[in-house]
Protein backbone atom coordinates (compact mmCIF):
# COMPACT_ATOMS: atom_id res chain seq x y z
CA UNK A 1 0.00 0.00 0.00
CA UNK A 2 1.35 3.35 -0.46
CA UNK A 3 1.15 4.88 2.88
CA UNK A 4 3.41 1.33 3.76
CA UNK A 5 5.85 2.30 1.53
CA UNK A 6 5.89 5.79 2.76
CA UNK A 7 6.37 4.85 5.79
CA UNK A 8 9.00 2.86 4.66
CA UNK A 9 10.71 5.47 2.64
CA UNK A 10 10.78 7.82 5.42
CA UNK A 11 12.22 5.12 8.35
CA UNK A 12 15.26 4.65 5.01
CA UNK A 13 15.73 8.43 4.83
CA UNK A 14 16.06 8.85 8.72
CA UNK A 15 18.71 6.18 8.79
CA UNK A 16 20.58 7.10 5.19
CA UNK A 17 20.40 11.16 6.66
CA UNK A 18 20.01 11.29 10.41
CA UNK A 19 22.15 7.70 11.51
CA UNK A 20 24.40 8.42 8.55
CA UNK A 21 24.00 4.79 7.77
CA UNK A 22 25.11 3.55 3.89
CA UNK A 23 22.34 1.89 1.60
CA UNK A 24 24.32 -1.40 2.29
CA UNK A 25 23.98 -1.24 5.99
CA UNK A 26 20.07 -0.07 5.53
CA UNK A 27 19.78 -3.26 3.15
CA UNK A 28 21.21 -5.49 5.78
CA UNK A 29 19.47 -3.99 8.98
CA UNK A 30 15.58 -4.01 7.16
CA UNK A 31 16.51 -6.96 5.11
CA UNK A 32 15.71 -5.49 1.82
CA UNK A 33 17.91 -4.72 -1.80
CA UNK A 34 19.97 -1.97 -1.86
CA UNK A 35 18.23 -0.88 -4.99
CA UNK A 36 15.32 -1.17 -3.09
CA UNK A 37 16.56 1.23 -0.27
CA UNK A 38 17.96 3.40 -2.94
CA UNK A 39 14.60 3.43 -4.80
CA UNK A 40 12.72 4.47 -1.62
CA UNK A 41 15.38 7.33 -0.94
CA UNK A 42 14.34 8.79 -4.47
CA UNK A 43 10.44 8.26 -3.18
CA UNK A 44 10.94 9.98 -0.24
CA UNK A 45 12.40 13.01 -1.98
CA UNK A 46 9.74 12.70 -4.88
CA UNK A 47 6.90 12.93 -2.12
CA UNK A 48 8.30 16.03 -0.20
CA UNK A 49 9.05 13.82 3.07
CA UNK A 50 13.09 14.67 2.74
CA UNK A 51 13.70 18.22 1.82
CA UNK A 52 17.60 19.03 1.16
CA UNK A 53 18.95 22.80 1.75
CA UNK A 54 22.46 23.56 0.35
CA UNK A 55 23.83 26.41 2.13
CA UNK A 56 25.52 28.25 -1.26
CA UNK A 57 28.83 30.18 0.12
CA UNK A 58 28.85 31.65 -3.41
CA UNK A 59 25.36 32.87 -3.33
CA UNK A 60 26.27 36.48 -2.41
CA UNK A 61 30.18 36.30 -3.71
CA UNK A 62 29.68 39.25 -6.36
CA UNK A 63 27.56 41.29 -3.77
CA UNK A 64 30.20 41.08 -1.15
CA UNK A 65 32.89 41.92 -3.93
CA UNK A 66 30.90 44.97 -4.90
CA UNK A 67 30.36 46.18 -1.80
CA UNK A 68 34.72 45.94 -0.85
CA UNK A 69 35.80 47.08 -4.17
CA UNK A 70 33.27 50.39 -3.11
CA UNK A 71 33.86 50.49 0.44
CA UNK A 72 37.73 51.06 0.05
CA UNK A 73 37.75 52.16 -3.18
CA UNK A 74 39.84 48.89 -5.20
CA UNK A 75 40.49 48.27 -8.23
CA UNK A 76 39.55 44.55 -7.93
CA UNK A 77 38.10 42.73 -5.27
CA UNK A 78 38.19 38.72 -5.89
CA UNK A 79 37.16 35.65 -3.37
CA UNK A 80 37.79 32.30 -3.17
CA UNK A 81 35.89 30.16 -1.04
CA UNK A 82 38.75 28.27 1.45
CA UNK A 83 37.41 25.40 4.02
CA UNK A 84 37.94 26.18 7.71
CA UNK A 85 40.08 22.79 8.31
CA UNK A 86 43.58 24.36 9.24
CA UNK A 87 45.18 27.23 8.55
CA UNK A 88 47.48 25.44 6.22
CA UNK A 89 45.15 24.52 3.96
CA UNK A 90 43.38 27.78 4.22
CA UNK A 91 47.22 29.04 2.85
CA UNK A 92 47.26 26.45 -0.03
CA UNK A 93 43.77 27.30 -1.18
CA UNK A 94 44.94 31.09 -1.20
CA UNK A 95 48.08 30.53 -2.50
CA UNK A 96 46.86 28.90 -5.41
CA UNK A 97 44.02 31.19 -6.20
CA UNK A 98 46.33 34.39 -6.08
CA UNK A 99 48.68 32.21 -8.37
CA UNK A 100 46.31 32.14 -11.16
CA UNK A 101 44.91 35.25 -10.77
CA UNK A 102 48.78 36.61 -10.88
CA UNK A 103 49.46 34.61 -14.09
CA UNK A 104 46.50 35.61 -15.85
CA UNK A 105 47.31 39.72 -14.93
CA UNK A 106 50.95 39.86 -15.63
CA UNK A 107 52.07 40.38 -18.78
CA UNK A 108 55.57 41.11 -20.98
CA UNK A 109 58.06 43.40 -19.58
CA UNK A 110 56.24 43.33 -16.41
CA UNK A 111 58.32 44.19 -13.00
CA UNK A 112 57.20 41.83 -10.01
CA UNK A 113 57.73 42.63 -6.94
CA UNK A 114 57.61 39.79 -4.10
CA UNK A 115 57.36 40.20 -0.35
CA UNK A 116 57.96 37.00 1.54
CA UNK A 117 56.05 35.22 4.26
CA UNK A 118 53.74 31.83 4.54
CA UNK A 119 51.04 33.20 2.12
CA UNK A 120 53.62 34.56 -0.53
CA UNK A 121 55.36 31.03 0.12
CA UNK A 122 52.19 29.37 -0.55
CA UNK A 123 51.17 31.66 -4.29
CA UNK A 124 55.29 30.40 -5.21
CA UNK A 125 54.54 26.92 -5.03
CA UNK A 126 51.54 27.21 -7.59
CA UNK A 127 53.15 28.75 -9.64
CA UNK A 128 53.20 27.58 -13.42
CA UNK A 129 55.71 27.80 -15.80
CA UNK A 130 54.82 30.70 -17.46
CA UNK A 131 55.34 31.92 -21.32
CA UNK A 132 55.13 35.88 -20.90
CA UNK A 133 58.56 37.66 -22.00
CA UNK A 134 61.42 39.46 -20.07
CA UNK A 135 60.03 39.52 -16.80
CA UNK A 136 61.84 40.83 -13.84
CA UNK A 137 61.49 39.30 -10.64
CA UNK A 138 62.65 41.37 -7.32
CA UNK A 139 62.34 41.20 -3.25
CA UNK A 140 60.44 43.91 -1.82
CA UNK A 141 62.22 43.71 1.31
CA UNK A 142 65.02 42.13 3.23
CA UNK A 143 65.09 38.55 4.43
CA UNK A 144 68.12 37.65 6.37
CA UNK A 145 67.94 37.02 10.35
CA UNK A 146 70.21 35.35 12.73
CA UNK A 147 66.82 33.17 14.03
CA UNK A 148 66.53 29.42 13.78
CA UNK A 149 62.93 30.24 12.18
CA UNK A 150 63.03 29.88 8.60
CA UNK A 151 61.26 32.32 6.27
CA UNK A 152 61.65 30.58 3.06
CA UNK A 153 62.58 34.45 1.62
CA UNK A 154 64.90 33.15 -0.70
CA UNK A 155 62.94 30.35 -1.88
CA UNK A 156 60.08 32.12 -2.41
CA UNK A 157 62.05 34.73 -4.46
CA UNK A 158 63.30 32.33 -6.29
CA UNK A 159 60.37 29.90 -7.50
CA UNK A 160 58.84 33.20 -8.59
CA UNK A 161 61.52 33.73 -10.36
CA UNK A 162 61.41 30.01 -12.14
CA UNK A 163 58.09 30.20 -12.98
CA UNK A 164 58.76 33.22 -14.91
CA UNK A 165 61.98 32.19 -16.07
CA UNK A 166 64.35 34.85 -15.21
CA UNK A 167 66.99 35.62 -12.75
CA UNK A 168 65.82 36.80 -9.42
CA UNK A 169 66.97 40.27 -8.01
CA UNK A 170 67.62 39.79 -3.91
CA UNK A 171 67.82 41.99 -1.46
CA UNK A 172 70.56 40.11 1.10
CA UNK A 173 69.98 41.95 3.92
CA UNK A 174 67.75 42.00 7.63
CA UNK A 175 64.79 43.67 7.27
CA UNK A 176 65.52 45.64 10.26
CA UNK A 177 68.65 46.86 11.09
CA UNK A 178 69.73 47.22 14.37
CA UNK A 179 70.55 51.09 14.18
CA UNK A 180 69.52 53.64 11.47
CA UNK A 181 72.96 54.71 10.79
CA UNK A 182 74.18 51.49 9.97
CA UNK A 183 71.06 50.95 7.28
CA UNK A 184 71.45 53.99 5.97
CA UNK A 185 75.31 53.21 4.96
CA UNK A 186 74.63 49.81 3.47
CA UNK A 187 71.93 51.24 1.13
CA UNK A 188 73.92 53.83 -0.56
CA UNK A 189 75.99 50.41 -1.97
CA UNK A 190 75.30 50.97 -5.14
CA UNK A 191 74.08 46.86 -6.10
CA UNK A 192 71.72 47.55 -3.07
CA UNK A 193 70.23 50.85 -5.07
CA UNK A 194 69.70 49.25 -7.85
CA UNK A 195 67.54 46.48 -6.63
CA UNK A 196 65.86 48.83 -4.23
CA UNK A 197 65.05 50.69 -7.38
CA UNK A 198 64.05 48.29 -9.29
CA UNK A 199 61.45 47.47 -6.25
CA UNK A 200 60.23 51.14 -6.54
CA UNK A 201 60.12 50.75 -10.57
CA UNK A 202 58.20 47.37 -10.28
CA UNK A 203 54.30 48.02 -11.95
CA UNK A 204 53.25 44.72 -9.93
CA UNK A 205 53.81 44.24 -6.09
CA UNK A 206 52.95 40.90 -4.27
CA UNK A 207 52.03 41.84 -0.68
CA UNK A 208 50.22 40.41 2.52
CA UNK A 209 49.49 41.56 5.96
CA UNK A 210 51.12 40.61 9.20
CA UNK A 211 49.50 40.89 12.61
CA UNK A 212 50.72 42.03 16.07
CA UNK A 213 49.76 38.62 17.89
CA UNK A 214 52.65 36.78 20.58
CA UNK A 215 53.21 34.54 17.67
CA UNK A 216 53.78 37.11 14.48
CA UNK A 217 56.50 35.63 12.51
CA UNK A 218 58.51 38.99 12.41
CA UNK A 219 58.15 38.75 16.38
CA UNK A 220 60.41 35.84 16.38
CA UNK A 221 62.78 36.32 14.12
CA UNK A 222 65.09 38.48 16.49
CA UNK A 223 64.60 41.94 15.15
CA UNK A 224 63.53 43.47 17.63
CA UNK A 225 63.95 43.92 21.20
CA UNK A 226 61.29 42.53 23.61
CA UNK A 227 60.68 46.32 24.80
CA UNK A 228 59.88 47.38 20.78
CA UNK A 229 57.07 44.42 20.62
CA UNK A 230 55.33 45.45 23.47
CA UNK A 231 55.95 49.11 22.29
CA UNK A 232 54.13 47.70 18.73
CA UNK A 233 51.48 45.81 19.92
CA UNK A 234 49.92 48.60 21.42
CA UNK A 235 50.40 50.97 18.53
CA UNK A 236 50.11 49.10 15.48
CA UNK A 237 47.84 46.51 14.36
CA UNK A 238 49.68 45.17 11.47
CA UNK A 239 52.26 45.31 9.17
CA UNK A 240 53.15 45.48 5.12
CA UNK A 241 56.77 44.19 3.98
CA UNK A 242 57.65 44.97 7.96
CA UNK A 243 56.63 48.24 8.32
CA UNK A 244 54.18 48.58 11.18
CA UNK A 245 51.20 50.82 10.89
CA UNK A 246 48.01 52.30 13.21
CA UNK A 247 44.06 51.34 12.74
CA UNK A 248 44.37 54.40 10.35
CA UNK A 249 46.92 52.88 8.28
CA UNK A 250 49.31 55.81 9.10
CA UNK A 251 53.05 54.39 10.06
CA UNK A 252 53.81 53.95 13.74
CA UNK A 253 56.70 53.60 15.35
CA UNK A 254 58.93 55.80 13.10
CA UNK A 255 62.36 54.46 14.97
CA UNK A 256 61.59 51.00 13.83
CA UNK A 257 60.20 52.33 10.26
CA UNK A 258 63.46 53.96 9.90
CA UNK A 259 65.75 51.04 11.00
CA UNK A 260 63.37 49.13 7.95
CA UNK A 261 64.70 47.60 4.57
CA UNK A 262 62.65 47.47 1.64
CA UNK A 263 59.91 49.23 -0.13
CA UNK A 264 58.49 51.97 1.80
CA UNK A 265 54.55 52.06 1.88
CA UNK A 266 54.09 55.04 0.03
CA UNK A 267 55.48 53.41 -3.10
CA UNK A 268 52.73 50.95 -2.79
CA UNK A 269 50.55 53.69 -3.47
CA UNK A 270 51.81 54.27 -6.35
CA UNK A 271 51.74 50.65 -8.22
CA UNK A 272 49.73 49.67 -11.19
CA UNK A 273 48.94 46.56 -9.50
CA UNK A 274 49.34 46.31 -5.83
CA UNK A 275 48.07 43.30 -4.51
CA UNK A 276 46.91 42.59 -0.90
CA UNK A 277 46.68 39.12 -0.49
CA UNK A 278 45.13 37.21 2.65
CA UNK A 279 43.34 34.90 4.92
CA UNK A 280 41.68 34.68 8.09
CA UNK A 281 39.40 36.53 10.24
CA UNK A 282 42.17 37.35 12.61
CA UNK A 283 43.94 39.13 9.94
CA UNK A 284 40.48 41.37 9.55
CA UNK A 285 41.89 44.55 11.66
CA UNK A 286 45.19 44.85 9.64
CA UNK A 287 43.74 44.17 6.06
CA UNK A 288 40.52 46.96 7.18
CA UNK A 289 43.76 49.35 8.13
CA UNK A 290 45.56 48.85 5.17
CA UNK A 291 43.16 49.58 2.46
CA UNK A 292 42.37 52.63 4.70
CA UNK A 293 46.04 53.55 4.00
CA UNK A 294 45.42 52.97 -0.01
CA UNK A 295 48.29 50.81 -0.07
CA UNK A 296 46.33 47.80 -1.98
CA UNK A 297 44.02 48.64 -5.04
CA UNK A 298 43.48 44.60 -5.78
CA UNK A 299 42.24 42.56 -2.95
CA UNK A 300 42.47 38.49 -3.06
CA UNK A 301 40.69 36.92 0.38
CA UNK A 302 39.15 34.27 1.47
CA UNK A 303 35.06 34.70 1.39
CA UNK A 304 35.34 33.99 5.22
CA UNK A 305 37.50 36.64 5.51
CA UNK A 306 35.83 39.13 3.20
CA UNK A 307 32.27 38.93 5.20
CA UNK A 308 33.97 39.78 8.23
CA UNK A 309 35.63 42.11 7.19
CA UNK A 310 32.41 44.22 5.58
CA UNK A 311 30.92 43.81 9.15
CA UNK A 312 34.29 45.36 10.63
CA UNK A 313 34.60 48.97 11.86
CA UNK A 314 36.54 51.32 13.97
Amino acid sequence: MPTEKGQLSVNVARLYYEAELSQQEIANQLQISRPTVSRLLAYAKEKGYVQITIADPFSDIEGVQRQLRERYQLKDVQLVFAPSISEAKLYDTLGEFAARYIETLTQDDDVIGVSWGKTIEAIAKHLRPQETKNIQVVQLKGGISQSKVDTNANETLNTFARAFRTMPHALPLPVVFDNEVTKQVVEKDRHIQAVSNLGKRANTAIFTVGTVRPEALLFQLGYLTAAEIELLKTKAVGDICSRFYDASGAICAPTIDNRTMGIELADLQMKEHAILVAGGVRKVQAIDAALKGKYANILLLDYETAKALLTFST
